[in-house]
């Protein structure tokens, strides 16, 4: 499993960046999607459980790439 640069606007950048930021558009959708349902009011702190979920979406994306890629 490797990991190549990539390309933006000729400017190389580390893949994990680009996962962190695609990371953290769908953690603000998936905590859009809970506050719209209500559930985020059951979060005892909302703070520490936005954080938990965008480490458990970075790593599922991290975890997945490889498979996405075809290696």
């Amino acid at each position: 499993m490797t990991f190549s640069e990539v390309n933006i606007f000729g400017v190389y950048v580390a893949p994990i960046s680009v996962m962190m930021l695609i990371a953290w558009l769908a953690t603000l959708l998936v905590r859009w999607l809970l506050m719209a349902g209500g559930l985020l009011r059951h979060v005892w702190h909302p703070s520490l459980f936005a954080f938990a979920l965008f480490l458990i979406v970075l790593s599922l994306m991290v975890l997945s790439a490889p498979l996405v890629r075809g290696a």
